[in-house]
């Protein structure tokens, strides 16, 4: 009898049908960035959010979360469930530089699903409009004939256009001084009175309009719209060319589905009117990439990177 009813109690078990998962997204989705509000990646993520929340038909939010070079936002993405309800803005700093600078409390290249590319933002070496310096050839070749005497600065100590500038004087035996700010408003100040002799940042665009800085060349590996004629990192072979993009992604795990809705969302939005405003007001361009491409990009650039911060000594 208790066997009968067993067998009973089991055949009602499998009889009872599966509970249908709710179609993704059913619930509010949270965008993690790692720097304060009003910035470029601010702006940029809050533009992709309230597209994909117009698409998804759930809220999209903004979460920011500033501090430690982005570190605390991607950590805290890390972290989450991979259900596709927390993602984070991606981008070079805390995902290729800051885990290979400074021990940091996840794995860069395992512990994230990279969604993808939308968008990229020129990082070129300029100098004063009135410098002989006219051109990236004219640069190496005063450092060459006055070793020490070129003097350049950066936004970020230890960030992408320090590591990869140091890396290219390095690779071509030239010796040059690096001068450290605190602030890039500081950097910029002694550009313009003749402390340092060139830049190398993404804080150009006023001094160009106003026609105060000639641009040089491009940190990394694309001539991008606008700066056609500029020699490229890439171009020029140097050990590491390091862009300054913008991308989506989330914790490892992620299902194939989820990162297909929101590759659709990020290939539609930067084909809108209102992104290539945003795009004008940040003097970035577009740059759309699928997680495919964008994963190789970064573990490719996680790779070169590695090398070029222990052989320059710049990890902590």
């Amino acid at each position: 009898m208790m066997l009968r009813r067993r067998s009973l109690m089991l055949s009602s078990l499998l009889a009872t049908p599966a509970v249908a998962q709710p179609a993704y997204p059913s619930r509010a989705v949270t965008i993690v960035v790692g720097f304060s509000a009003g910035g470029t990646t601010d702006a940029t993520a809050r533009q992709i959010a309230d597209y994909a929340q117009g698409k998804l038909g759930v809220p999209v939010v903004v979460e920011n979360r500033p501090g430690a070079g982005a570190t605390i936002a991607a950590d805290r993405v890390a972290k989450s469930r991979p259900d596709g309800y927390t993602l984070t803005i991606t981008s070079v700093s805390p995902f290729v530089i800051a885990p290979q600078i400074q021990r940091q409390p996840y794995d860069a290249m395992k512990d994230f699903t990279f969604i993808g590319r939308y968008a990229a933002s020129p990082s070129p070496a300029y100098v004063l409009t009135e410098s002989p310096l006219a051109t990236w050839q004219h640069v190496l070749d005063y450092a060459k004939a006055h070793p020490g005497d070129l003097k350049w600065t950066v936004a970020a100590p230890r960030g992408a256009a320090h590591i990869a500038t140091q890396a290219a004087f390095t690779h071509l035996g030239l010796e040059t001084t690096f001068v450290p700010f605190g602030s890039m408003a500081d950097g910029l100040t002694s550009l313009l009175n003749g402390t340092v002799d060139m830049a190398v940042s993404t804080d150009y665009p006023n001094l160009l309009a106003a026609g105060r800085v000639k641009l040089l060349a491009e940190i990394g590996t694309e001539r991008l719209p606008g700066m056609e004629a500029l020699p490229t990192f890439g171009e020029l072979g140097y050990p590491l060319c390091l862009s300054t993009a913008f991308g989506l992604g989330g914790p490892a795990g992620l299902s194939p589905e989820i990162v297909s809705t929101w590759e659709k969302i990020l290939e539609e939005v930067v084909q809108t009117p209102a992104w290539n405003t945003l795009m004008q007001r940040f003097y970035s361009v577009s740059a759309y990439e699928g997680s495919a491409a964008y994963t190789a990009r970064l573990h490719q650039e996680y790779a070169a990177a590695g090398p070029q911060i222990r052989r320059l000594n710049l990890a902590l």
